[in-house]
């Protein structure tokens, strides 16, 4: 038995949770990768799947055997990889999970990689909330604010850098705010990452403020508070990824320029630093290059209001576990 090819399609029928699934994914037939998991539960003398005629889940062992496997098919991969590496070649599949505006300003800037490692390809999965990287099959997550799994390997690569903004339709018959206690006076569309946005944090100098507020919308998905401040509902904290273009072009409004929305940390998280193949590491220091490359997310150092100014180089990248 190929045991590397049963882990392999025990891993994508885990992830798919369905055997047609797996086999369309793998370019095999259904009963193919039924063998391959039967035989791959004979070679372990343990069953890994619970089957009936209506559902598939994983048992107790399987689910100890996802990261494991997991963890061989990169060791399979990256000693696979040394040679192709030593002559600059890199190639296969990486999953990359990124927040959506990121994710747009990303895929703005893929095209230059792709065209210099022809034999690489990228998923891109748009994501506002943190994935379970290990069962999802992801190989890098960028996530925003602290990570508070300790299991994961993380690296700072950049800073958020958000706006609090309104149409000009929405603030043609309303006072505009100045301070966030003025906030609590206008309607408000809030982006519900991680939370329950009932609160905005803006940096007031030392210390930052924190304001509760009644929201008259909210979603979970920062393309929806977008449209919905273009179309004049309200209030919205927006990255400059998605309000940049229509400040500029005076589709949207940038409000109380004094206390802008608190900065966050911008990580790229994975699942281990040991026998990551070259294709993910390519990812990575592209995500690191691209993000740098952009003056709003390259430094923690306070913003300036004129364009011009130099934002200080980032510190050296570093890599910790989470916590």
């Amino acid at each position: 038995m190929d045991v590397v090819s049963a882990l392999r399609t025990f891993l994508r029928v885990a992830q798919t949770k369905s055997f047609s699934a797996a086999a369309l994914d793998l370019n095999l037939t259904q009963p193919a990768v039924s063998r391959q998991v039967s035989a791959l539960e004979s070679h372990l003398k343990t069953r890994l799947l619970h089957r009936t005629t209506s559902a598939l889940a994983l048992t107790a062992e399987g689910e100890q055997m996802l990261p494991m496997a997991l963890r061989v098919l990169e060791a399979v991969e990256a000693l696979g990889q040394v040679s192709g590496a030593e002559a600059g070649a890199v190639s296969g599949k990486v999953r990359l999970s990124l927040p959506t505006p990121l994710g747009f300003f990303i895929s703005d800037r893929l095209a230059g990689l792709l065209e210099r490692h022809p034999a690489l390809q990228v998923e891109l999965l748009l994501r506002d909330e943190p994935s379970d990287l290990i069962a999802n099959a992801i190989d890098l997550e960028v996530r925003l604010g602290p990570v508070g799994d300790s299991s994961l390997m993380c690296r700072r690569i950049g800073w958020t850098t958000a706006f609090l903004v309104a149409s000009p339709a929405y603030l043609k018959a309303r006072d505009t705010p100045r301070t966030p206690q003025d906030i609590r006076d206008h309607a408000c569309i809030c982006y519900s990452r991680g939370g329950d946005g009932r609160s905005w944090s803006f940096s007031g100098g030392a210390d930052d403020i924190v304001v509760r507020i009644e929201p008259r919308l909210v979603a979970n998905n920062s393309m929806a508070v977008h449209r919905a401040a273009l179309a004049g509902s309200g209030l919205a904290v927006l990255s400059h990824i998605l309000a940049g273009p229509d400040i500029e072009a005076g589709r949207l409004v940038k409000l109380m320029p004094d206390f802008p929305p608190t900065r966050l940390p911008i990580n790229v998280v994975y699942p281990s630093r040991r026998n990551m193949p070259l294709r993910v590491t390519t990812i990575r220091d592209f995500l690191v290059q691209a993000v740098r490359g952009d003056i709003l997310m390259a430094s923690s150092a306070p913003l300036q209001t004129e364009p011009s100014t130099r934002i200080p180089a980032p510190e050296s990248p570093y890599f910790l576990p989470c916590g």
